[in-house]
């Protein structure tokens, strides 16, 4: 467990992309105090090397193929595993993010801040010097149940509020085409107009919108899926897609959701 000098933690990163576990462990590598003893690229070689190893600290994607994150944390409960600290990766689950803060359960989101993987660290540090027994599987047991609910959660409304030109206006959500934030406003484009949402973050007009319809493709985007006309191939393996606004508007897909993206189309 922690050694009495450096106090350094024993880590396992499980994630199915090798670039994000490279990424992950270069950070941790250069914020030190974290010593990467195994990676999975998959939820059931994470059970079994979390089984095997005993990790102070496992970084755990939550989204991946087959056996999730969240499915990686049920089968530890399950056959009573002595679970570690739990540090989860995400890109932008909304739901998932406000499910970890309610549960005092952390998470670090991709693409990976150094600062904030160092906070979480420090976190879990806290956590394991404490000591405090059972604590944090209640918490990450909690968390579990609360993400099974997500299906009971109430149906997003139809339209959405936006202001134009001193008016305000209410719009389909299946003309909505995209919406971006800067500055702190947020702009939503439909297919015969452009507003402005009373929202205040991009995950808040999520929760009102149809999660199997929008996704949010960068960190300052939204998009309907049902409105993307085109992808286009980037640099570096990376893609931006076309909307079907009159602009033909390109928006960028963030290297973390790319993946998302290769599962929606077949890429």
């Amino acid at each position: 467990m922690i050694s009495d000098g450096a106090m350094s933690l024993s880590a396992i990163i499980v994630d199915d992309e090798q670039l994000a576990r490279d990424e992950l462990a270069y950070l941790l590598q250069s914020i030190g105090e974290v010593d990467v003893i195994a990676q999975g690229k998959n939820g059931v070689e994470g059970v079994n090397l979390i089984k095997e190893h005993t990790p102070d600290l496992i970084f755990l994607d939550v989204q991946m193929p087959g056996l999730d994150g969240f499915g990686v944390i049920k089968k530890l409960l399950d056959r009573k595993v002595a679970m570690p600290q739990v540090i989860f990766a995400t890109a932008f689950d909304q739901y998932a993010v406000k499910a970890f803060e309610v549960n005092a359960v952390d998470y670090v989101l991709k693409p990976y801040d150094k600062k904030r993987v160092a906070q979480a660290i420090e976190k879990a540090k806290k956590n394991l010097e404490s000591n405090e027994p059972n604590s944090g599987d209640q918490r990450i047991d909690a968390l579990v149940r609360m993400l099974e609910q997500k299906q009971d959660q109430k149906p997003a409304q139809s339209k959405i509020l936006l202001k134009a030109n001193g008016r305000m206006f209410l719009v389909d959500q299946k003309d909505i085409c995209y919406a971006s934030i800067e500055d702190g406003v947020i702009t939503v484009v439909a297919a015969n107009m452009e507003g402005q949402s009373n929202c205040r973050t991009l995950e808040e007009l999520l929760d009102s919108l149809d999660p199997n319809a929008f996704w949010r493709a960068h960190r300052s985007f939204l998009v309907n899926i049902n409105r993307i006309k085109e992808v286009v191939p980037w640099f570096k393996s990376s893609y931006q897609i076309r909307m079907d606004d009159r602009k033909q508007t390109e928006i960028p897909v963030s290297r973390a959701q790319t993946k998302r993206l290769r599962e929606l189309f077949g890429l």
